[in-house]
């Protein structure tokens, strides 16, 4: 069915895409490794309008599996959502998600990745309805925020699959470095040596050791790290290890930004009050949505806590532009992630396909209404169950498409 193949009809259709695009260049890091992506899509279409979401699972973050939040999803009762959208003004709607939360509002119970797969869908849907940006789908930050400017600078991430020099060459300009620890503290501080030696004192650089450390040997690293030009370390120490995390910033005086730990509000409260964190990693899909990520981040800025807008590895669709709306409402960001899609994806599922500028490492707000994109012809091989109203209460299989890859833009690689 295309994009507009509901228009008018009255009708109501959920369809779901399990997406899997081979990427060009793999990401390697301590707790994972992957060369496709792994995420979920979904399209809302209700009385002639559409909005499409995305989560992306990542079992070492949340616990969370897409074949975990598809069976989460099958249990959801979709009618009762259809009505509730279609039972409030979308303006009115938009007010009662700021006020309380996607969960209370459409009265659903799930892991941070099933809501933020819904959440962002209707945010998507309500954005089309107002005829409003994904800027204008987020509340108004609790204390106010500095003025965007009309881009943002975006950090670039040296993970394993490649050298330091290799990256240093080809992924400047540099505004902010994450570098993927390795197994070899040896190693990790050659790369630094070698970052720090080309760049400079004045680009900020952090490890993410993403839990790989010990409390035995986290003290001696971070200490080696920091003598070399480390300014940050990520997620040390296995997850929500606050007392180790409290003695290694206290011992060695390096920051330290957590991810992991960080998953929903009460654990960035947790966090901040005991002294774990210097600053938190928010990205939409872990920490359950749009709105619950917006939440996180007023915390930590009421409480002036450093805070970094990131990504999920290997995002493909809704949840770039919802990272962006994030980080273009939050410029007192540390940084932020733009992801890799113009180099992991020849072919992208949906379009326009999200832009970053190489030439200055910047992204710009996407444009249109929504989430500003659309599900195109590439998406459909990926198509795996569909719910439509009318018809028995329940998920179906979606029919069969080729999956033919369709050709794509010439790859940015600088």
């Amino acid at each position: 069915m295309s994009e507009a193949g509901m228009s008018g009809t009255g009708m109501s259709e959920a369809r779901l895409y399990r997406v899997a695009l081979p990427m060009r260049i793999g990401f390697d890091h301590p707790a994972a490794r992957r060369s496709t992506s792994d995420s979920l899509v979904l399209r809302l279409e209700s009385d002639g309008a559409s909005g499409i979401g995305e989560c992306a699972p990542r079992a070492y973050v949340t616990g969370e599996t897409s074949d975990g939040v598809v069976a989460a999803l099958r249990r959801i009762p979709m009618e009762k959502l259809f009505e509730r959208i279609r039972s409030l003004p979308p303006a009115e709607l938009l007010g009662r998600l700021h006020e309380d939360g996607f969960a209370a509002t459409f009265g659903i119970d799930g892991g941070n990745n099933l809501i933020c797969l819904l959440e962002t869908a209707v945010l998507d849907l309500i954005g089309h309805r107002l005829g409003v940006g994904a800027g204008e789908l987020l509340p108004v930050p609790a204390r106010p925020a500095p003025v965007p400017p009309a881009s943002l600078p975006v950090s670039q991430v040296l993970d394993l699959s490649i050298g330091a020099e290799e990256f240093l060459d080809s992924r400047g300009p540099f505004h902010f470095v994450k570098i993927k620890a390795s197994d070899d503290i040896e190693r990790d501080v050659r790369t630094v040596t070698a970052i720090r030696d080309r760049l400079g004192d004045g680009v900020p650089l952090m490890v993410d050791a993403n839990m790989s450390w010990t409390e035995g040997n986290a003290a001696a690293n971070a200490r080696r790290l920091r003598a070399c030009g480390v300014d940050q370390v990520e997620e040390p120490l296995p997850r929500r290890s606050w007392d180790g995390l409290r003695a290694l910033r206290r011992a060695t005086g390096i920051g330290v930004m957590l991810d992991e730990s960080v998953c929903t509000l009460d654990d960035a409260r947790t966090a901040i009050a005991a002294e774990a964190c210097d600053a938190v990693n928010v990205r939409v899909a872990k920490n359950g949505g749009l709105l619950n990520a917006a939440r996180i981040v007023d915390h930590a800025r009421a409480g002036g806590t450093a805070f970094q807008i990131g990504v999920q590895v290997a995002e493909t669709g809704p949840l770039i532009n919802a990272g962006r709306a994030l980080a273009f409402r939050s410029p007192d960001a540390l940084t932020v992630e733009a992801g890799q899609s113009d180099r992991f994806f020849p072919e992208m599922i949906v379009s326009p396909r999200p832009v970053v500028d190489r030439r200055t490492n910047t992204v710009a707000p996407a444009g249109g209404h929504g989430f500003g994109m659309r599900l195109n012809g590439a998406a459909e091989p990926w198509a795996v169950l569909v719910h439509r109203e009318g018809r028995d209460p329940g998920w179906y299989p979606a029919p069969a498409a080729p999956r033919t890859p369709a050709p794509g833009p010439p790859l940015t690689t600088r």
